[in-house]
């Protein structure tokens, strides 16, 4: 039996994470990541070979003195010099088998100071570590790390036997019979269940492997430890939920200490091994991106440590019943998803949410949600690109919302694979799941005035403190739906790709889908940042008193609409779906809620009482002069109207702002702490 969630709270936890010689950026990156999250212990390779190649000792008189004053370190030894391996390479066995015991005893000599434990190899019983083909027996692996770990001992030093992968019971008990066990103060156990392990069938589970252990120890060695040094989950699926609960797991097992493998994924560019490079599980082992950006575990960690990561998975939707005729809305712990589902569950309704969580702070609107509603609102942490997990989770749909998107032109432009992915792909997912139900399920998508591209041939004129169209139908009524699409930067494309996807899905097939190209869409529960709900964002900025950087001149207009509004537009959609399916809408605030940066800026200092600081800086690619939504087609067919001014809706969004998770407005000011961090806290 696992130990209960609730004691990973006082667990201490490690990572596992090897760093290539030269590494000295990614390193203090990495070992500064690991602090933020409440690492205790780190688990890294001294590479004997490496070592002795150039300039090996210079990176390790700098490397192991740099973890060992930050955390608990425990250096694994492994790789031969190949220039003295039986075989020529790393993983072969030293012509000398004391030249091994003669290198940790230099190590410990060297480096002894910053560790209390060493680790005498790594994954022995794995041909790429250990040339057992050289060694049938393990003859010359016990006789090399027996006298290793004794003389280590001797030292005063912990030692620990590198962990076999995969698990075996028999050459643990022959590490045993061999003497080997008895000079080590703890064994080594790895495991990566859903990644490996458990594809291949012989994936026990924690509790059952740790009982072999314990067995075979209590023969040979009682007194030692089992120490998990590498357990893991690769999100190559982008399945990030899993491996937050793989951690935990694992974190829950019947062991004395985990180090997670690993830190950061391996750069897609680099040879995991000797020159090989495997399949794209290998390099997706880290609990942050090959940029360093956070996965759902790392960026529960540093929330809150295990209890934090135990608390967010609770929230999940143990199943979906079969009888259960849910909404459901992709994205739906986002900014408008929460709005729209806390406006079906406060009737009564079941909603289930499709939410990765990979948006920093929507895992505090899923809470918001789960508090006031319980088990109604479902969450399933499905990603769209996993179109397997999707068919399951769409298959009783009442009907189906498809916000969830990557939704900053900036991110498609450093990414644009992964931006169609999500956007293109993950629509198509969507739509696949559900015309393969068999039923037809309303879909409604969250589109984007961005599919109108940037509106380059749009004639404008300064205004003063905006700019107006030239044209007299636009500047009268806004941009409506008979303008040509203009994909405009990879967003705008997958976006726009989405769109059309969606429309002859309902053309193709005859799924009542609809679309809404929306405006600027603001309000309570919205954590805007500079590249995305920028009305938030100025909010937030100027709450804390901190600069806001505009891109141009801030004569841009935009039509904001608040998010209640939003919500009315897309349920009047669903309760009109058979009039209004296979059409798209522009949704936003229309001529009565336009307004330039200039404008709102000055509306938020008046507000605040105090002037807000600006700092200007170049128009960013594809960004539109002048967007207000022509909703007369919207309005005409379901009888939606903008109920919400402009200024009130600010100021309803900066009331929010001001009292979230703290005291009155005006708390915020002089405070050291961001109020973007409180409200992720």
């Amino acid at each position: 039996m696992t130990k209960p969630a609730t004691d990973t709270k006082t667990q201490a936890f490690g990572f596992a994470e090897w760093f290539r010689p030269g590494e000295y950026k990614r390193t203090r990156a990495a070992l500064d990541g690991m602090e933020r999250v409440g690492t205790r212990h780190v688990r890294t390779h001294l590479s004997w070979a490496e070592y002795h190649g150039e300039g090996g000792r210079e990176w390790y008189d700098w490397l192991l003195p740099e973890i060992g004053k930050r955390f608990e370190l425990l250096p694994c030894i492994h790789y031969t010099p190949p220039s003295i391996s039986r075989t020529g390479t790393s993983a072969g066995a030293p012509h000398r088998l004391q030249d091994y015991a003669d290198f940790v005893d230099h190590v410990l000599t060297r480096y002894g100071e910053h560790f209390e434990a060493v680790e005498l190899w790594n994954e022995p019983n794995n041909l790429l570590d250990w040339d057992w083909r050289e060694d049938a027996d393990w003859q010359l692996f016990c006789e090399m790390v027996g006298a290793a770990g004794y003389w280590a001992r001797e030292r005063g030093f912990r030692t620990v036997l590198g962990g076999p992968s995969p698990f075996d019971a028999h050459w643990l008990r022959l590490m045993g019979e061999r003497g080997v066990l008895g000079v080590m103060s703890a064994v080594g156990l790895h495991g990566f269940p859903g990644t490996w392990d458990s594809e291949v069938g012989t994936w026990g589970g924690w509790e059952n492997l740790t009982r072999q252990m314990r067995e075979i120890l209590a023969d040979y060695n009682p007194n030692a430890e089992i120490w998990i040094t590498e357990a893991g989950y690769s999100t190559w699926r982008h399945d990030e939920a899993a491996q937050a609960q793989s951690f935990l797991d694992a974190l829950n097992a019947s062991a004395d200490r985990l180090y997670w493998y690993g830190w950061q994924d391996i750069a897609d560019t680099v040879a995991v091994q000797e020159g090989l490079r495997f399949d794209d599980r290998h390099y997706h082992m880290g609990v942050v991106d090959q940029d360093g950006r956070d996965k759902l575990l790392a960026r529960l960690l540093a929330k809150g440590g295990p209890e934090a990561v135990a608390s967010t998975l609770a929230l999940a939707a143990p199943h979906v019943a079969r009888e259960a005729k849910p909404i459901v809305i992709t994205g739906g712990a986002g900014f408008i998803g929460c709005n729209l589902a806390e406006s079906f569950l406060a009737e009564g309704r079941d909603v289930l949410l499709l939410d990765n969580l990979s948006r920093p702070g929507v895992e505090t609107n899923l809470d918001w949600l789960k508090e006031r509603h319980g088990e109604r609102a479902g969450w399933i942490p499905v990603d769209l690109r996993d179109a397997m997990a999707l068919h399951d989770v769409v298959r009783d749909a009442e009907a189906v919302f498809h916000l969830a998107a990557q939704v900053a032109v900036t991110t498609s432009l450093d990414a644009p694979v992964e931006d169609f992915e999500v956007n293109a792909r993950g629509t198509l997912n969507v739509l696949e799941a559900v015309r393969r139900s068999g039923r037809k399920t309303p879909v409604i998508f969250a589109s984007t005035n961005k599919v109108y591209g940037n509106l380059a041939d749009l004639a404008l004129v300064d205004s003063g403190d905006r700019y107006v169209p030239s044209d007299n139908e636009i500047a009268a009524h806004g941009v409506g739906e008979t303008r040509n699409l203009d994909f405009c930067t990879p967003y705008g494309c997958s976006k726009g790709v989405a769109d059309q996807y969606v429309l002859d899905y309902g053309k193709s097939y005859g799924l009542p889908t609809a679309v809404l190209r929306m405006s600027c869409i603001y309000g309570p529960r919205q954590f805007g940042t500079e590249d995305q709900g920028w009305v938030a964002h100025f909010l937030i900025r100027a709450l804390n008193g901190e600069e806001i950087v505009i891109y141009g001149d801030g004569k841009q207009v935009r039509d904001i609409l608040h998010v209640a509004d939003a919500v009315a537009a897309y349920r009047t959609l669903l309760s009109n779906i058979d009039a209004v399916k296979g059409q798209a809408f522009n949704l936003g605030g229309g001529l009565a809620n336009a307004v330039s940066l200039r404008v709102l800026l000055r509306e938020i200092g008046e507000m605040l009482g105090h002037e807000v600081a600006i700092r200007h800086a170049e128009t960013r690619q594809g960004d539109q002069g002048y967007f207000v939504a022509d909703t007369r087609k919207l309005s005409e067919a379901t009888g939606w109207r903008a109920k919400t001014g402009w200024r009130d809706g600010v100021r309803d969004l900066n009331g929010w702002l001001s009292t979230w998770n703290g005291p009155a407005a005006g708390a915020f000011e002089g405070t050291a702490q961001p109020l973007l961090e409180r409200l992720r806290a």
